[in-house]
């Protein structure tokens, strides 16, 4: 609850420094940026779950804000997210994925690997909902190479289920009081999660980091 309201205050501030404008234009740029860059295996709280529900929050209460174009916006930049990661990889395949992060990172794809194998279709909608399932999920179904048109099927409901779901209720939240007990509860436990996994994960890659580079110079003397 704390963390809703302190990113709640937050988004405010951001959008009356920023403009309505802008403000849509930032929050969309992080919802693509979670998959498509994996900005969301390090901050996914920034980029996921927390961002979409706070900003229906804000757009509840700020007149100038459309809740439809906000829903709307985010909806398409979670599907272009994941047609990017999707791309790349199936244009770079499984070394593209070995490159990103440490040895967590890449215990994270392996895990997510073998979701996509057993849910196929499914994974890409679920995976939307899992902090680390939607930032390696398209990679590996390109990786894959799934069906194309599966997976622009599979990517537009999840978008839509996520990021115009989770952004109505937030704006929903902020008006019903019923709605507003449940959504907090639910979004608390997303937004939980995906703070856990990405310290976690970043911790973890920064001392698998250190790791290598140690076995690195024993392996090699002549580095040092």
């Amino acid at each position: 609850m704390s963390h809703l309201s302190a990113l709640d205050g937050q988004l405010n501030e951001l959008l009356a420094s920023t403009g309505v404008v802008l403000f849509y234009l930032l929050i969309w740029a992080l919802v693509f940026a979670g998959t498509a860059v994996f900005l969301g295996v390090f901050i996914p709280f920034i980029t996921g779950d927390s961002l979409l529900f706070g900003s229906g929050l804000v757009a509840a209460s700020t007149p100038s804000l459309s809740i439809a174009v906000l829903a709307v916006g985010t909806g398409i930049a979670a599907f272009l997210g994941d047609q990017v990661g999707f791309l790349l990889g199936r244009h770079y395949g499984r070394s593209y994925l070995d490159r990103h992060g440490g040895r967590r990172t890449r215990t994270a794809i392996t895990k997510t690997e073998a979701f996509y194998r057993k849910y196929g279709w499914w994974s890409v909608v679920v995976a939307r909902f899992m902090p680390w399932g939607r930032v390696f999920v398209p990679v590996v179904a390109g990786v894959g190479r799934m069906n194309y048109y599966k997976f622009l099927t599979s990517n537009l409901v999840g978008a839509l289920a996520w990021g115009v779901g989770l952004t109505l209720t937030g704006y929903y939240a902020a008006a019903i009081p019923g709605v507003k007990n449940a959504a907090y509860v639910i979004a608390g436990v997303f937004i939980t999660a995906s703070i856990i996994f990405g310290v976690r994960t970043l911790l973890a890659d920064r001392a698998q980091n250190r790791l290598d580079a140690r076995s690195a110079l024993i392996d090699d003397p002549s580095t040092s």
